[in-house]
């Protein structure tokens, strides 16, 4: 492996997980450049306590919403820094592919395939802007909430423009249509866009995540040297901990620390009349 690839690695693992230079170079020659499996390899021997924390796909670059009579799209455009992500050329093209994305409903090879102002397809148009800017730029997701399944909600963390920054949510929640529940509903975006859930309740909670965080848990606790009858204790406490912390009922309230989620849903809707049907985060390169 080249040794400015394995440098430039270093710089990342170390700007994920905290951990040394010494470290972290250790970790990428052990696990020959796998970003992901060197965080587990320095979780395991406890150097490090990252956890959710992906390799960036991409350094810069906008997260653009559309809403318009209850229906939500969402796209994340890629560039490598935030000098281009300012670039009038760059946010003008992402505005115009934001629109698109809303008619095409999310569908992401529909998009590609479409004609922009100018007449020429968005394939071709990115091509283009690639050729002027410099930068590799990519598109690389997105997704549409339609007005038939319940009440949608979006939040955009600190925007650059309206409905443009580099964090956005959306949450749709089947309930009635009022102001409380509206309220509710723009906070609890807010929330997601802090508290970065993994899944609406512990049943949601993916069982491949699930089933990894208790390897490394086990691993790590191996390495402490602790009795097996310990260790079990301890590792069911932490991974129910990590159920409660990952997923979004159970999660405490960043409006009121002593709340839950789920107190607050309970304490708007006593009968259970707001219900969290589904959610999405895109925060800029994770």
């Amino acid at each position: 492996m080249p040794r400015e690839t394995n440098l430039e690695k270093v710089k990342k693992l170390r700007e994920l997980t905290g951990a040394g230079f010494k470290d972290c170079s250790n970790a990428i020659n052990e696990n020959k450049g796998d970003i992901e499996k060197s965080i587990e390899y320095l979780r395991i021997k406890g150097i490090s306590k990252a956890s959710k924390k992906l390799e960036r796909v991409a350094n810069d670059g906008l997260i653009c919403i559309k809403e318009e009579k209850n229906q939500i799209s969402i796209i994340e455009i890629n560039c490598e820094t935030d000098f281009v992500a300012k670039n009038k050329e760059f946010i003008n093209f992402s505005e115009e592919l934001s629109l698109i994305c809303f008619k095409e409903k999310g569908n992401l090879e529909k998009i590609k395939k479409t004609n922009m102002a100018n007449s020429k397809p968005v394939e071709e148009n990115l091509i283009s802007l690639i050729s002027k800017i410099g930068e590799k730029i990519t598109i690389r997701r997105s997704k549409f909430f339609d007005n038939t399944g319940g009440i949608n909600f979006s939040y955009i963390h600190s925007p650059i423009k309206p409905n443009i920054g580099k964090l956005g949510v959306i949450i749709n929640l089947d309930a009635e249509n009022n102001n409380e529940v509206k309220e509710f509903g723009h906070k609890l975006a807010m929330h997601v866009a802090a508290s970065n859930p993994l899944s609406i309740d512990v049943d949601n909670l993916d069982s491949k995540i699930l089933e990894k965080e208790k390897n490394l848990i086990n691993e790590e606790l191996k390495n402490s040297g602790k009795d097996q009858k310990i260790i079990d204790k301890i590792s069911v406490g932490r991974i129910e901990k990590f159920k409660q912390e990952n997923t979004l009922l159970n999660q405490v309230w960043v409006m009121d620390p002593k709340k839950k989620v789920k107190n607050v849903i309970s304490e708007i809707s006593p009968n259970k009349q707001i219900v969290v049907k589904d959610f999405i985060r895109y925060k800029l390169g994770e």
